[in-house]
């Protein structure tokens, strides 16, 4: 009789590692994001997009780099109340999912921004993100247009007073000329 063991013990003991294994990785920390290479310009806002995953509840926070210079944004857990800087004051709006909102850019606001993510045990993940801030152009279109305006109109002021002042002229002239003229003319006319 054919005695057929599916499973023997050593290969339940492989089984449960694996799969502690696997149950430990997919417990791991996940920050996810679809763009990390923003570009806007002033005064608008920036959405740092990004889904946060951990065992437990993780501890989030933002900072901001640029060149030599790196200030902490702010850290929260979801559900609970944010820590933001006084720095960005109002300007930050904080997710439970970890992401970010940033509100009225600044040129010095464009540089990286770092999330990190610790879960209870301590471990931790870093994404950055890059920021660009343009300036507004079309303040400088708009300024420039002005002023091209404002020039018109003056040049076209200028040119009715100075066809104003030429007619003035050609009339003072014109009575000048009848005043020099006598008033009878003693010229006879003879027959043909």
């Amino acid at each position: 009789m054919w005695h057929f063991r599916l499973w023997d013990v050593h290969d339940v003991a492989v089984f449960l590692s694996v799969t502690l294994c696997v149950c430990h990785l997919t417990a791991a920390i996940s920050i996810s994001s679809s763009q990390r290479n923003l570009i806007r310009s002033v005064q608008e806002d920036v959405f740092f997009s990004v889904d946060v995953t951990c065992s437990g509840v993780p501890t989030i926070q933002w900072t901001f780099m640029s060149g030599a210079e790196s200030r902490s944004i702010g850290t929260w857990q979801p559900g609970a109340f944010p820590n933001i800087s006084v720095a960005y004051g109002s300007r930050v709006t904080a997710c439970d999912n970890g992401s970010l909102g940033l509100s009225d850019l600044r040129l010095q606001d464009g540089g990286y921004y770092v999330v990190s993510v610790q879960d209870p045990a301590g471990n931790s993940r870093d994404v950055g993100f890059v920021l660009k801030v343009n300036e507004v152009l079309y303040e400088d279109l708009q300024y420039l247009s002005v002023t091209a305006l404002a020039l018109m109109v003056v040049a076209g002021l200028l040119m009715l007073t100075v066809w104003l002042l030429h007619k003035a002229c050609r009339k003072i002239q014109a009575s000048r000329r009848r005043r020099q003229m006598p008033e009878h003319d003693a010229t006879e006319l003879q027959p043909l």
